[in-house]
């Protein structure tokens, strides 16, 4: 039975993936939602209902449109199975409960904002205020111990952003800072450090390599987001045991 869940979570996960890589892409260019079937975005055609399958309509044309023979992002296969995979581990972490919930909002949120930034470095205030208030009223319902933790998250993140932004003079964006404002509510105060951390350390790893291998320029703007969303997804799932571990090393020094 858990495996048939796990399965059915990774599979909703996939579906959902499409969809959210599409909100991420026509959100900030402001494109309306309608009810007619996506389009190539090169040639415009209308995608039947064999081209939408998630990931394998993507094998199948092997990456290219079967009308103008364009190549196909692979960030549509990779955003769906990421979405997918996310999917799957919340379920097998939380099991069926409030919380997963409360990890399936979050997955969706950041999968749709990590979209968006990579490709267009904006951070929609149409997406956190969609979910803001589903992770309010969630936190109400299911509260993280201490019950102030979320309320200090929202403001310690938002606090660590705004000084950085005024003494960068705009080095970074107020969407992330906003984002951190969100996640503090999801993740509580410790979490949302933690993610700040993590999400410094990846983006420094990242940027040095992508720096060494001429990537990108020394003084090219690249957006923070995509850091950010991974080093939530670490902290929410493995907040707990990285503190636990960081204050073990701690105690052994002194």
């Amino acid at each position: 039975m858990d495996n048939l869940l796990l399965f059915f979570f990774f599979l909703l996960g996939l579906i959902f993936g499409s969809f959210f890589h599409v909100v991420g892409l026509r959100v900030p260019q402001k494109q309306p939602f309608t009810n007619d079937r996506s389009l190539c975005p090169q040639c415009k055609h209308t995608l039947s209902w064999f081209e939408l399958i998630p990931v394998l309509s993507y094998i199948f044309q092997q990456g290219k449109c079967r009308y103008c023979h364009e190549r196909i992002g692979f960030l549509y296969p990779v955003i769906e199975l990421t979405t997918g995979v996310l999917f799957a581990c919340s379920y097998g972490k939380l099991g069926l409960s409030l919380e997963l919930i409360i990890a399936l909002l979050l997955m969706s949120m950041l999968i749709i904002l990590f979209v968006s930034d990579l490709t267009y470095m904006l951070i929609p205030n149409s997406v956190l205020l969609f979910f803001l208030p589903l992770f309010i009223f969630m936190r109400m319902i299911q509260p993280l111990e201490p019950w102030w933790s979320p309320v200090a998250g929202a403001v310690t993140g938002i606090g660590i952003l705004a000084i950085i932004i005024i003494i960068s003079r705009g080095g970074m964006g107020a969407g992330d800072m906003k984002l951190f404002g969100v996640l503090g509510i999801v993740l509580g105060l410790t979490k949302t450090l933690l993610t700040f951390f993590l999400a410094c350390l990846i983006g420094a790893v990242i940027g040095m390599t992508l720096l060494t291998f001429q990537v990108v320029h020394r003084k090219q703007a690249v957006p923070f987001g995509p850091y950010i969303a991974i080093a939530a997804v670490l902290a929410y799932f493995y907040g707990d045991g990285l503190v636990n571990w960081y204050v073990a090393i701690l105690n052994k020094g002194w």
